[in-house]
This record gives structure tokens, C-alpha cells and sequence, in this order.
């Protein structure tokens, strides 16, 4: 027999050479036309997973010593072949740390001490709102956990005891990483869970796995470095299965015939998915096979924010029920263990579709790492999909196609189970010129308490060759109070007749209603429609100006389409995105747009500053903005005032406190009050792809409520929240962190939020304002090309109805050009948009400001209030050199500046 290190030094030779096959065959690529290395990339990953297929059909023949003599090889290969990346991701880890800290210390500091501005959470006050957070942190997760199957009735379990397999239940997500993160280290952990709600765990099995070396019970974290160790290494696997020998699965057995298995997928700022990596691993394949062989009823527990590849669900008979907790917060497993006990009637909603092949969708084709040839170190992507984004892609795709729908989609937009029954009867449709609205009336049908959400979504007329329409889309939802057996509830939803219109980029550059039938359907998913209304708008209806503002409407980002072939339902064969003739090189059109956008030389006159107006920040509360006593306000201020809190606005702002202007702190996140670089202690909650899953609005505004009242008692004044870009594809690293594929949703649950927040006085800055829906290459400022009518219903639409239902009075500009116009300098985002069309009077900061593309000089001219600047030396002399420059435009953006951030400083705040 091979000694150990034998093999070790067997399979370290063939590491060498396979990494000089790769080297070689990489060069190989390299070398081929442009055009022609996607494919090749392509036919070598099909041709290893066949390889990969072939090696497991061979393992699964082998006796068992011949077995494990290959698993054990396998195993050695993978760490070797790993450990001189992970040093050296390690090493420069170190290093940037090292650089990092040196450079920034001046900056940085402790946060729970910002400029002397201490925030202390543990007070009275404090307690006390962590403990409202708790409260509304658990009825969260109670309400956004998903049933995704239950055959035979197994849940609510009767029988108490089971046994708990996989790694990933003792390193449960409970949220994401990076500014989305949340502190975990008092979360209640799936043991604890299950315990509590008095079903009882396999001791011997729990020791035996707690045993095991490789047990990572990590939890997550909002910490910088929890950051940049997910960076660097994004272990979500199981291991091998050698470990559950024959003993083990004997004694499990005899304990009971019910057993669970965790899934999961970790969330992080800055880093993708791959497709591979949202569905099973051999690994994870070889532990179902394992389990669903030797136990009747086995549960499935899918901990993941991302839409994961669920058709193993169908393929084991054992499996008998599924739940999808997604990064439920610190108390999800107290949830999921009162849900499988019966205490809970699982309520929750799916927020996007779930594909059996989670790169099955057009926007797939276009995500990931695209860079330009010919412009230094930035990179692109395409929106080629357009409009047909998530559901809107397959229910239109496969309209009249019903066996090609089942083939492509496993649990439709809005899908979840129940474990009573609910009936529903119409009782109520009106439409007339503004407002569409239908009653519902719900009755619960089955033997248990629970809660049913009413979706309402809407078709409209398309004509072949006109304006692009999903075959359906969500108008409004409901959900209901908790029904006992034979109770009923009416719930009435209302939307404007107008939300059925869509853009028309090509003609009238508005909104259009086409003339014909209008279809208003009543859903438990967007595919399981119960009853559907119809009326007919007899003639075209253009919707030429803002509803709230009056503001005209005209396309405002046709620079942004990159003249690209867009998917056309009228043409699906020909107009699929499709990378094989894919340019990597940038027009002549956008290298002379991105070199132009540098602002003209004011020759205007110079206005006022430091005068003596004996005018103080608190005079002007209630004013409107353009009374003139602003103006002589902002007079008073010197232009090294306008400079510094201009470019120094990190997690605090500089106080002018001669004029009255206060310091603030504003802080992440999405899932609760943090801190990237210090230790704050705050309530975490559930993140917002499982608050959206609640559809439930009122809980949602108490989820903001709590927030701000712990922002109330720790002296923090801004919340850097809620998170709004859109799950483009299921593969987004933040999706946790953003509530769904869809953008009225995703707009209605953020408009209760903010306004649940604000509530409490404080700023709320929505974000990343726009197109953020990837993390690769974002932070370099990636150019994303997208047509008028995309960017308009889908992506900014869940802003918009934030800024005019929720009243938000902060936003947060997102790294990403606009085509090739960075977001925070973009006047057409920030300035046409955002304060013309939608009547927005707060203020905008930067997100963190990480490279020369996010220009101090583009910002303070285009709308951009603050620069979110760690270091802001870099741009304290820039603006000094622009200042010399153009002293006249330079003061007169300031100034600007520091009125959009005062007006909601002294209006929105109880500072004042």
C-alpha cells in the first residue's frame, strides 16, 4: 500500500503538471482571435464536467477500499493545488492590511469615536431599542421563511427527533458579509433552534460532527476583514463523505427515520457566484446519495441568499419537504425550529424565480468579467436582455409554452406553501381613468392558523414590433392578518391605472397605455393566477410628464444603449444575447463621451463667501429651498468649509459650528447598524431578500422604525440603507442584500422601510443608485450599457417609488458608469431625474470612494452632496488645483452641494 507520503509526493507532481497543461492551454486561448475565446472557454468547462461526470459514474462502481483510495487522492490534490493561491491571496492580504492601516490612520480611527463624537450603544435607551429590535428581528424571520414542498403532510414533524447532517448546518448564514453584514456572535444557532421549539436532536450524531476538524462554525460577519477573508477564499462545500461510516448511519438510523440536511451559499460585498457554484457539488451530491438512501423522510433547509438550483428536490424520493430560511438574521433558526414544530404557519413568499438551471436566464449570458482592450483597466457589461429580466423573462418566453415553462422553472415569483388551506373569492373590481383597485376576500379553509399573501399582477396588449411588455407583471399585493380556521378577511389592492403603461423609448419618449384589453390578475404566484378581471381602454394614452412633479419626460440615457441588439419577444431566436461576436473594444462615440464630460470654465461672477449674516442652520427650518435666505446662509460659509465637508464626508461629517451646522454620524447597513472597522453593539436582523419575502409591509415599516430608534439612541443620524439594485441574476454576491427580482416589490418594501426609519428623524440614504446589480468589477467602475425603457421600469423604478411613497431624504450613488457616465457625476441620474422628475430634496453621497474615476469634480457639479472619502487628502488637493482652475464653478457647485445636505440636515433631523 502507498504510504502517505508516498502519495504526497505522487499527487504533488501531478499538481505540477496540470498547472503547466493549464499554463500551456491558457496561452492557447490567449492566442486565438478575440471572438473566438469565449467558446473555446466554454468547450473546455463542458469538457471537464464531463470528465467530472464520467470520474463520479467510475467511483460509484469501485469497491469501497479502491473507493476511498481515490477519494483520498482527490482530496490531497485539492489541497495542494490550493495552498500556494491561498498564500499568496493570504500574503497580499497582509500587505494591503499593512499599507492600508499605515495610510489610513489618520482617517480611520475608531468609529465608536468619530472625531471625538463617542457613540456609546450600551445605555438604557440603547437596551432598550435592541430589545424592540429583537422582537421585530424574530417576527421577520417568522414571516419570511418560504415552504417550499411538504409531501404526505410530513411537517409540522410528529415525530420529535431527528437527525441533523451536513457541515452547512453548523455554519448557518445569517446574513451576508461587508457592509450588509451583521453581528452573529449572540445568534441562536440550528441546534438551539430546533431545541427550543422542542424537537430533539441526534446527540451522538451532533458530538460525532462537532468532532470533526474541518467544522467551520463562523456565522457572518460585518467586519472589514470578515470582507476580505470571503474574498479570498469562498468555502461552501461539504466535504468528502468518508467521515459518515457505517456506525454513524446505523446509529442514526435506529435514532430516527427523519433527518435534515443545510445548504448553502455565502453571500459578500465585492464577489460573485458562478453558476457551478449555486447548484450541487459532487461532494454535496455524495451526501444526499447517502442520506436519502438510508432514511425515509428527509428535510431540506436551503440557507442561502442567493436563488439556488433546487432540482435535486425532485430527483429524491426521500426528500419530503424543503424550507428556504435564506440568511434569516440571529434568530432564523428559533423560526425554523417553531415552523417544523408546527407553532408557525410558514407565510412566506418566494422574491424571484427559481430556474432548474440558474444560468438559464438572457442576463446570464451577459454577467461576469468583460474588459476593454483599449481603455486602461476598466471593464463592461452589456444589458442585452432589456426588459426580460427574472419572471419577466420566463412567463413571457414561455407564454403558450406550458411543458416548456415546468422544464425551465421550478418554483415561480411568489411561490410558497401553507400548512392550511385558503379560498378566495373576487368581491370587488373598479377602474375608471386613475386607479385600479380589487377586493379579495380570504378565507382560511384548512384546520390551522396562518396568514395568506394575495399577489395582483397585470397584462397588458402587445403588439408585435411595438414597445417590449412582459406577458405579466405585479401590480400590488396584500398580506393577511393570522386567520384561525373559518375566518375571512377582505384585503383590497389599488394601483394607478398608469403603473400598467410602459416607456416607449422609440416614439412618444413617455409613458404609453396602449389602446385594447387590460388583464388584472389575482395570484398565489405569478404563475398560479385563481381570477382574473378584464377592461378594455378604448384609446392610446400618453403619459408625457412626471405624475408627481409635472416634470416633461424625454429619453434621458440614450447614450447609455451602446447600440446594442436587444431581446425582442417578437424575435426570440435572433435577437438572444449572445457573446459570440462580442466587441471588447470601445468606440470611437464612448472614448469621446467619457474624455468630454469635464465641466466648462465659469467666467461668471464670483459669488459670495464668509460673509457676516448672523444666520444660523436652525433659522432655516421649515423654509422652502428656494427662499432666498439660503442663499445669504451659504454666503457666510468660506470656501475651505465648502471644500472640507464636501470632500471629507466618511461615516461622519465635518461640523461648521460656527454656522450651526452639527457633525453626524452615518453608518451601514441593510441589515441593521454597523460598523466595517470597529465593534458596535446593534441588533442584527434578517437580511432584506428574507424581509422582502414577508410581503408585509407594516412589518416592514417596524423593521425601519426599530432601526432608527437604535440610530435614535447611539447618537447615529444617517443609515446608509436600505440596499434597492434589483437580482439581475441569481449569481449577485449581494443579493442578500437587495430585496428581489422585482421592482415594484422591491420599491414597495423599501418605501415602507424608509418610512418607518424616518419615522424616527433620521437621513436614509437608498442605494446604489443605479445599476449595481453585480459586484465583479464594480468597484473599477464598470460601464454598464442598457437601453431607456430598462433602465426606466426596471432599474431605477424601485427608486423612484421610494423617493415619491417613502419620501426618502438620502441616496447613495452607486460605483457603476452609466454607460460611460460614473453615477455620481451623471446630471441626468442625479439632477433630470432624480430632484426634477421625482421632486427628490435630500441630500447624495458618493459609496465609498475607492478610485480617480469617482471625480470630486464631476460630483460637485452634477448633484453629488458628499464624498464618502476614507482618505481625502487625494481630493482636498484636487480640489484646490480645480479651485485655482475655475474658482467661479467650483464655488458655485459647492455651495449647491451644501444647500441639498443642509435642507435635509435641519428639516429631517430632530438635530434642530
Amino acid at each position: 500500500m502507498e504510504s502517505a507520503k508516498e502519495l504526497r509526493k505522487r499527487v504533488s507532481i501531478e499538481v505540477k503538471a496540470e498547472r503547466a497543461r493549464r499554463k500551456a492551454r491558457n496561452a492557447e486561448i490567449r492566442a486565438l482571435p478575440r471572438a473566438e475565446r469565449a467558446a473555446a472557454k466554454y468547450a473546455d468547462r463542458i469538457a471537464k464536467n464531463e470528465a467530472k461526470k464520467a470520474e463520479q459514474l467510475a467511483i460509484r462502481s469501485m469497491a469501497k477500499a479502491e473507493k476511498h483510495a481515490v477519494k483520498r487522492h482527490n482530496k490531497l490534490f485539492k489541497r495542494i493545488w490550493k495552498r500556494p493561491r491561498r498564500l499568496i491571496i493570504w500574503a497580499a492580504v497582509l500587505c494591503l492590511l499593512v499599507f492600508g492601516i499605515v495610510s489610513a490612520a489618520p482617517y480611520i480611527g475608531d468609529y465608536t469615536s468619530l472625531s471625538g463624537m463617542k457613540l456609546d450603544s450600551n445605555t438604557p435607551a440603547g437596551d432598550a431599542a435592541r430589545e424592540n429590535g429583537k422582537l421585530v428581528a424574530q417576527e421577520i424571520s417568522d414571516e419570511g421563511i418560504v415552504l417550499l414542498k411538504n409531501t404526505d403532510g410530513l411537517l409540522p414533524l410528529t415525530n420529535g427527533k431527528v437527525n441533523v447532517f451536513s457541515y452547512a448546518a453548523y455554519n448557518i448564514r445569517y446574513g451576508g458579509s461587508g457592509s450588509g453584514g451583521g453581528d452573529a456572535s449572540t445568534a441562536v444557532d440550528l441546534f438551539a433552534g430546533l431545541t427550543n421549539a422542542g424537537i430533539e436532536c441526534n446527540e451522538t450524531l451532533d458530538a460525532f460532527y462537532r468532532s470533526q476538524k474541518d467544522i467551520s462554525q463562523k456565522g457572518s460577519s460585518n467586519g472589514l476583514i470578515s470582507v476580505i477573508e470571503s474574498m479570498a477564499s469562498k468555502k461552501t462545500d461539504e466535504p468528502t463523505i468518508d467521515y459518515l461510516t457505517e456506525d454513524v448511519m446505523a446509529q442514526a438510523k435506529q435514532y430516527s427515520d427523519t433527518a435534515i440536511i443545510v445548504i448553502g451559499s455565502d453571500g459578500v460585498e465585492a464577489s460573485d457566484f458562478t453558476v457551478e457554484a449555486l447548484g450541487l457539488t459532487k461532494n454535496r451530491i455524495d451526501l444526499f446519495d447517502e442520506v436519502c438512501a438510508n432514511f425515509d423522510n428527509v428535510i431540506v433547509i436551503v440557507n442561502a441568499g442567493n436563488a439556488m438550483e433546487l432540482g435535486f428536490l425532485d430527483q429524491y424520493p426521500s426528500i419530503k419537504a424543503a424550507l428556504w430560511i435564506g440568511t434569516p438574521g440571529p434568530f432564523g433558526c428559533n423560526s425554523l425550529g417553531k415552523i417544523l414544530a408546527g407553532e408557525i404557519n410558514p407565510s412566506g413568499r418566494l422574491v424571484d424565480t427559481y430556474a432548474y438551471n440558474a444560468g438559464s436566464s438572457p442576463a446570464s449570458v451577459n454577467f461576469g468579467d468583460y474588459k476593454y482592450d483599449n481603455i486602461k483597466g476598466m471593464s463592461f457589461i452589456n444589458y442585452n436582455e432589456g426588459i426580460y429580466v427574472g419572471y419577466r423573462y420566463y412567463e413571457t418566453r414561455f407564454l403558450g409554452d406550458e411543458a416548456g415553462y415546468k422544464a425551465a422553472v421550478q418554483f415561480p415569483f411568489g411561490y410558497g406553501l401553507s400548512y392550511t388551506a385558503f379560498d378566495w373569492e373576487t368581491t370587488g373590481f373598479t377602474q375608471d381613468d386613475t386607479t385600479v383597485s380589487i377586493d379579495v376576500q380570504v378565507t382560511n379553509i384548512g384546520s390551522t392558523a396562518g396568514k395568506d399573501v394575495v399577489e395582483v399582477y397585470f397584462s397588458a396588449p402587445y403588439t408585435p414590433g411595438g414597445i417590449e411588455k412582459s406577458a405579466i407583471e405585479l401590480a400590488g399585493f396584500a398580506k393577511t392578518n393570522l386567520l384561525a380556521p373559518g375566518e375571512s378577511q377582505i384585503v383590497t389592492i389599488s394601483f394607478p391605472l398608469r403603473d400598467m403603461s410602459s416607456y416607449d423609448m422609440n416614439g412618444q419618449q413617455a409613458y404609453v397605455l396602449d389602446a385594447g384589453e387590460y388583464a388584472v390578475k389575482v395570484g398565489r404566484s405569478v404563475h398560479d393566477i385563481v381570477d382574473t378581471k378584464t377592461f378594455i381602454v378604448p384609446g392610446t394614452i400618453v403619459y408625457k410628464t412626471d405624475d408627481v412633479t409635472g416634470t416633461e419626460l424625454s429619453n434621458l440615457f440614450s447614450y447609455a444603449d451602446g447600440g446594442l441588439k436587444y431581446l425582442s419577444r417578437n424575435d426570440w431566436a435572433g435577437t438572444y444575447p449572445n457573446n459570440d461576436t462580442l466587441s471588447y473594444t470601445a468606440s470611437q462615440t464612448v472614448l469621446d463621451g467619457a474624455a468630454a464630460q469635464k465641466p466648462a470654465v465659469d467666467t461668471s461672477a464670483l459669488p459670495v463667501t464668509g460673509a457676516d449674516n448672523g444666520i444660523q442652520l436652525q433659522d432655516l427650518k421649515g423654509l422652502d429651498y428656494n427662499d432666498e435666505r439660503w442663499q445669504a446662509f451659504l454666503d457666510q460659509f468660506t470656501i475651505d468649509e465648502l471644500k472640507e465637508v464636501f470632500v471629507n464626508a466618511a461615516y461622519r461629517t465635518v461640523a461648521v459650528e460656527r454656522l450651526g451646522v452639527p457633525q453626524i454620524v452615518l453608518l451601514d447597513g441593510p441589515a441593521g447598524i454597523n460598523s466595517m472597522f470597529s465593534k458596535l453593539t446593534a441588533m442584527s436582523y434578517p437580511t432584506e431578500v428574507v424581509l422582502a419575502s414577508t410581503w408585509n409591509n407594516d412589518l416592514v415599516y417596524r423593521m425601519g422604525e426599530a432601526i432608527g430608534m437604535e440610530a435614535n439612541a447611539y447618537g447615529v443620524t444617517g443609515w446608509y440603507a436600505p440596499g434597492m439594485n434589483l437580482h439581475r441574476t441569481p449569481q449577485g454576491g449581494r443579493n442578500f442584500e437587495y430585496f428581489s427580482e422585482d421592482p415594484l416589490l422591491s420599491g414597495k418594501i423599501a418605501a415602507s422601510m424608509v418610512s418607518g426609519a424616518e419615522s424616527r428623524h433620521i437621513l436614509v440614504t437608498m442605494k446604489h443608485f443605479v445599476l449595481n446589480e453585480q459586484e465583479t468589477n464594480a468597484r473599477s467602475g464598470i460601464y454598464v450599457w442598457a437601453n431607456e425603457q430598462a433602465i426606466r421600469e426596471l432599474y431605477l423604478r424601485p427608486f423612484e417609488i421610494t423617493v415619491k411613497e417613502g419620501h426618502v431624504n438620502g441616496a447613495m450613488s452607486s460605483f457603476i458608469h452609466v454607460g460611460y457616465k460614473w453615477s455620481g457625476g451623471n446630471p441626468e441620474l442625479l439632477n433630470q431625474v432624480l430632484r426634477n422628475e421625482w421632486g427628490f430634496t435630500g441630500f447624495v453621497t458618493t459609496d465609498a470612494v475607492l478610485g480617480k474615476f469617482m471625480d470630486a469634480n464631476l460630483a460637485l457639479h452634477n448633484g453629488n452632496d458628499l464624498m464618502l472619502a476614507v482618505m481625502p487628502t487625494n481630493n482636498r488637493r484636487y480640489l484646490t488645483e480645480l479651485y485655482a482652475e475655475d474658482p467661479v464653478g467650483v464655488t458655485k457647485g459647492l455651495r449647491e452641494r451644501m444647500h441639498n445636505f443642509c435642507y435635509a440636515l435641519v428639516n429631517d433631523t430632530d438635530l434642530f
